[in-house]
């Protein structure tokens, strides 16, 4: 699991971390069950506070997302595919939110941002 944060920007550390890891379980890439990265490991990995990475975790095992085994590691939780579809629509709704407000600074109609998300989606998809 890849986990990139930007320690300098206005989202703080343990909200990415915690979004980084949201978004991994919602693709697919953590599926449930998957061992994550003790606390420990994670902050030596990202070069941060332990106590960040554990307030990360604490609000992902608070949202059923990871739980922990005593004495076994964190693991995510045994999401339904119905709970996963969840994340990834919150997910989804989040980055479409950021995206329509940058649309709207720019003064952007509905059907400039529809189009360019379509355009983007056929250049990606061209690869």
């Amino acid at each position: 699991m890849k986990i990139d944060i930007n320690v300098s920007g206005p989202v703080p550390i343990w909200r990415q971390i915690e979004d980084r890891i949201r978004r991994a379980v919602a693709s697919g890439a953590l599926p449930p069950g998957s061992v994550v990265p003790s606390v420990r490991e994670l902050a030596v990995r990202l070069q941060v506070n332990p106590a960040t990475v554990s307030k990360a975790y604490r609000h992902l095992v608070d949202a059923d997302v990871l739980t922990v085994r005593r004495g076994e590691g964190t693991f995510v939780g045994a999401l339904s595919a119905e709970a996963v579809a969840g994340l990834r629509e919150a997910e989804l709704r989040m980055v479409s939110r950021e995206y329509v407000r940058a649309a709207r600074a720019l003064g952007a109609t509905l059907g400039e941002a529809t189009g360019a998300i379509e355009t983007a989606w056929e250049e990606v998809n061209d690869g």
